[in-house]
């Protein structure tokens, strides 16, 4: 007897060890903050909250205190000359050479996790779950030898928490699935196919940002508010992917994926300085992924540099059975985007934009001024009325099959109107905000025939956006900002990239979009590993 209580104080010795070597996480009164940002002129920035209540935040490090504490003490800074800011080929030549291990990549962000998540005065609420497993999976990598700087064998990867995970909860941000342990989506299978590794989960505009109105971009109550490295509390992160933008262009992580439905790849991308790429419908499977719209979901990569974004696409864009959208594609042939110097290319460019955007206009200039053929073109004056109900008749059917097939057992919702009496069970912290869209959609039904009339027709006008200026000047692609135009390629089910060109005066970032016709991801990254090469747009921010 003696003896087990001898060694069980040792053991909570040692656990109290680890536990005093770095600071934990504690919540604190954030009431002035909140009265702070109610005076701000953009109503999504009133928050009225940022922290989460409902997940502790020291879950994320619990279990790599030592290994985070002796990587502080004596490896870190030469670490960071290896990793920060660096391409996923620049990471693999240190492996290859020898000056870095995957190991010591991966505990590289694990301790930047812990750097700035950590700190009140800098932490960004972006992670919501990390891989436990995580340090032991990169030594098993370090086992094998990579030769090729081109592969992600040993790349730790962050999923936006709507994607499914085995071993880590997908919440989709909601209380309602905080315990929804379920298998892996087709697109981690895959990832993990290519030697990746998951790192963990981003924080997210919970249920993909259509859950309440007006509540700000990045709030979920899984994750609290997350908030912009370029402007803590004072800029827009983009949604619905916010976690995933925030955490890759915090050096986090080597990259991440995200989700959208319209434009939520596409806004945080541009909003954090990334390149996103949000795929044609049916190159990336959405199975085991939360949904909002079979119609219109995608999943696609969130990364620092376009060779990056490459990789991991391809990696992804396969075809998937359990998914109806499905369709064989072909992987980005990477030495055809390095060399393409787009002499046989033209590209349109909006007259709107261009006359009132300072960042788009350099950007144009710049491009005409490396010898790419532009065409100035007008929008077409199409209005997509009704997208809304496209969203409301999918997420209705979607999500109840969606946790019928692939979410846990022992959940205590089955779709959205159990959901909606769940949170009213506690409102104040599991929905701060309210859940009208939620509401709106129990109540706002239509027939099949009107929903697939409907549909058709969106379809039309969103491909009809595009063609009409490409078609006239034969253009390979337009150039759009941010995500101006997602609602029209999601209908249209176009491709779209876009890449970082550089700050606004109040120090947020904007992206140069390229849109394509359908299938056409190849022509969008030769176009923007062009302009990434050239301009150069991309700042991080300073953390």
């Amino acid at each position: 007897m003696m003896k087990n209580l001898f060694f069980l104080t040792l053991i909570l010795l040692f656990v109290s060890c680890n536990h005093n070597l770095i600071n934990k996480w504690e919540n604190y009164d954030e009431s002035e903050e909140i009265k702070t940002n109610a005076t701000i002129e953009n109503k999504r920035l009133q928050f009225k909250r940022i922290q989460s209540i409902s997940n502790d935040k020291n879950q994320l490090i619990n279990g790599f205190e030592r290994e985070i504490f002796n990587f502080l003490e004596n490896e870190y800074d030469l670490t960071k000359e290896l990793v920060y800011e660096k391409s996923i080929p620049e990471i693999q030549q240190s492996v290859i050479d020898g000056k870095l291990t995957y190991y010591k990549l991966s505990l590289f962000y694990l301790t930047r996790i812990y750097l700035i998540e950590f700190d009140k005065e800098s932490y960004l609420n972006s992670i919501i779950s990390i891989n436990k497993n995580i340090l032991r999976e990169a030594k098993n990598k370090d086992k094998i030898k990579n030769t090729n700087i081109y592969s992600l064998h040993g790349i730790p990867i962050l999923l936006k928490d709507n994607i499914g995970f085995k071993g880590l909860p997908t919440t989709a941000g909601a209380h309602s699935l905080k315990n929804n342990f379920t298998d892996d989506a087709s697109i981690v299978k895959q990832l993990k196919d290519s030697g990746a590794l998951i790192l963990g989960k981003t924080n997210l505009s919970e249920w993909a940002n259509y859950f309440c109105y007006g509540c700000p971009n990045g709030y979920s109550a899984m994750g609290g508010q997350t908030l912009h490295p370029y402007g803590r509390k004072i800029l827009d992160t983009g949604g619905s992917s916010s976690g995933s933008g925030v955490s890759t262009t915090s050096n986090l992580a080597a990259a991440s994926l995200g989700s959208e439905t319209s434009g939520s790849i596409l806004s945080p991308s541009s909003a954090n300085s990334l390149v996103g790429m949000k795929p044609t419908i049916g190159n990336v499977s959405r199975a085991g992924i939360v949904p909002i719209s079979s119609t219109l979901d995608t999943a696609g990569p969130m990364t620092k540099f376009v060779i990056d974004n490459i990789l991991i696409y391809n990696a992804i864009n396969d075809f998937d059975p359990l998914d109806d959208y499905s369709v064989e594609n072909y992987d980005i042939k990477i030495k055809e985007v390095v060399e393409n110097k787009l002499e046989e290319y033209t590209i349109g460019y909006y007259k709107s934009f261009y006359e009132r955007d300072s960042l788009y206009k350099n950007a144009i200039d710049f491009l005409i001024e490396h010898g790419v053929k532009l065409q100035a073109i007008d929008a077409p004056q199409i209005r997509l009325e009704g997208f809304a109900k496209i969203l409301d008749e999918d997420m209705r059917y979607d999500l109840r099959s969606y946790l019928f097939f692939y979410g846990s057992k022992n959940l205590k919702v089955e779709d959205i109107s159990s959901i909606i009496k769940y949170n009213e069970m506690d409102s104040v912290e599991r929905a701060p905000y309210g859940q009208g869209i939620f509401k709106k959609i129990i109540q706002d039904t239509m027939t099949i025939n009107d929903f697939e009339d409907l549909k058709f027709e969106l379809m039309n006008k969103g491909n009809e956006f595009f063609d009409i200026p490409m078609n006239k000047y034969n253009l390979d692609a337009v150039l759009s900002i941010n995500n101006y135009h997602a609602g029209y390629a999601a209908m249209a089910h176009n491709p779209c990239l876009t890449v970082p060109m550089k700050l606004r005066e109040n120090n947020e970032p904007a992206g140069l979009t390229i849109i394509g016709k359908s299938f056409q991801e190849q022509k969008l990254y030769e176009i923007g590993y062009f302009f990434e090469k050239k301009y150069k747009g991309r700042i991080p921010p300073k953390n």
